[in-house]
């Protein structure tokens, strides 16, 4: 027996939902048997942190990407952190980042040391980042690029991964949006020097909080390893099971683990993934199909045949005439939550008086005519239909 929770989906980002609540929410988790079943065995088991439960996610997480390591962290925020100190970001580096994006990307990069160099997107029906301006923003002291799949479809990462080895720059992939996602029969993620995934209660593998770093590299492997629990050479586990007695701490490190309980969720959600993706694509071409070229709306990233996305998000790009605050308030006075993916970062107040600042066209004739529909795998025909109406009406 299924139950659905809609506790996820109840901030309205700003636009008041009506008063009998959604009848079409922006995300929605679905909670069955298998995963009551997962997490209570985890509760009774009496060990809660890292321990057995997390290495299995890892080891499975790891078979999925087709990668020989992976690091269960505390959320995807953490799997940035980790994976530019690992790529050896720090004090007078700079690293470049699409600006249309979550904040965490350039949060991140600052906690390093280093600073955010603010690049483009490709255009309004392509809102990855423009591997050309990255081209344009390299300098002397680039160390790393970060390149985010947005919304689940994969960046073209032949032009980005040759300007990275060109360049001599290390590559961090944002892969949040995109677990399960191919460029060319490569999985997302696993591409770049560290791969970064999130789990949060909205992604297409949702725990919670929590997510997930993978490499190839062994000294990469290594480096993230101290890093995510204290610098220690041991863990609580380690020394539970007898295989160490005591430990040292070779690095200044953090606490970024993942808990058992989270783990023991996220394995069940990995189990489901394929499948999940598959519907959030069904919906998808639905509303390309409704919506695409239709009062003037784009929806961006149409299909390629390189590419097989993971649909984390649906979204579309209004036409100039539009007030997208209007448009909003229509649909929710329908029953339709939407959101905004993203503000730019370069327009927020902390990042506004940033030395490295550059003119980003593309990115702010874009950025205020985007529009995030709902879109979760559970979600019906009907509901889709519905948002389409209430866009169509409100456009």
């Amino acid at each position: 027996m299924a139950a659905t929770t809609r506790a996820a989906a109840s901030r309205a980002d700003g636009v008041r939902p009506p008063e009998q609540g959604w009848l079409v929410p922006l995300s929605d988790v679905r909670i069955d048997e298998e995963i009551e079943r997962a997490a209570l065995e985890a509760v009774r088991s009496g060990w809660w942190s890292m321990g057995p439960r997390v290495a299995e996610l890892e080891r499975e997480f790891a078979a999925f990407c087709g990668v020989t390591h992976a690091f269960a962290v505390a959320n995807g925020t953490a799997a940035l952190h980790l994976g530019l100190l690992a790529v050896g970001c720090g004090s007078r580096d700079e690293v470049l980042v699409p600006s249309l994006n979550f904040v965490a990307a350039a949060n991140t990069i600052c906690h390093t040391g280093a600073a955010p160099v603010f690049c483009d997107i490709a255009a309004a029906n392509d809102l990855n980042l423009d591997p050309s301006d990255a081209e344009r923003a390299i300098g002397p002291a680039t160390r790393a690029l970060v390149v985010m799949h947005y919304g689940g479809h994969p960046c073209r990462m032949d032009e980005i991964l040759e300007l990275a080895r060109t360049k001599g720059i290390a590559v961090v992939e944002d892969a949040a949006h995109a677990p399960g996602a191919t460029w060319r029969g490569r999985m997302c993620g696993t591409m770049g020097d560290v791969g970064c995934f999130s789990f949060f209660s909205n992604k297409n593998l949702p725990t919670g909080e929590g997510g997930m770093i993978v490499t190839d590299d062994d000294a990469l492997a290594e480096r993230i390893r101290l890093l995510r629990s204290h610098g220690m050479t041991a863990l609580t586990w380690d020394r539970h099971r007898g295989h160490a007695h005591s430990y040292d701490v070779v690095t200044h490190g953090y606490n970024y683990r993942l808990d058992e309980i989270r783990a023991a969720i996220g394995s069940v959600q990995l189990s489901r993934l394929k499948e999940q993706n598959s519907k959030r694509a069904r919906l998808v071409a639905l509303y390309r199909a409704a919506l695409d070229g239709v009062n003037g709306i784009v929806m961006p990233f149409a299909p390629r045949p390189e590419t097989d996305p993971a649909h984390h998000l649906a979204v579309i790009v209004l036409p100039e005439r539009c007030e997208r605050d209007d448009v909003r308030s229509a649909m929710a006075a329908a029953g339709v939550q939407t959101s905004v993916h993203y503000p730019p970062i370069h327009q927020f107040t902390a990042y506004r008086a940033l030395e490295t600042q550059r003119a980003l066209p593309v990115t702010e004739a874009v950025a205020s005519r985007l529009l995030t529909l709902p879109l979760y795998p559970h979600m019906s025909e009907t509901d889709a239909s519905a948002v389409v109406s209430a866009v169509l009406a409100a456009t």
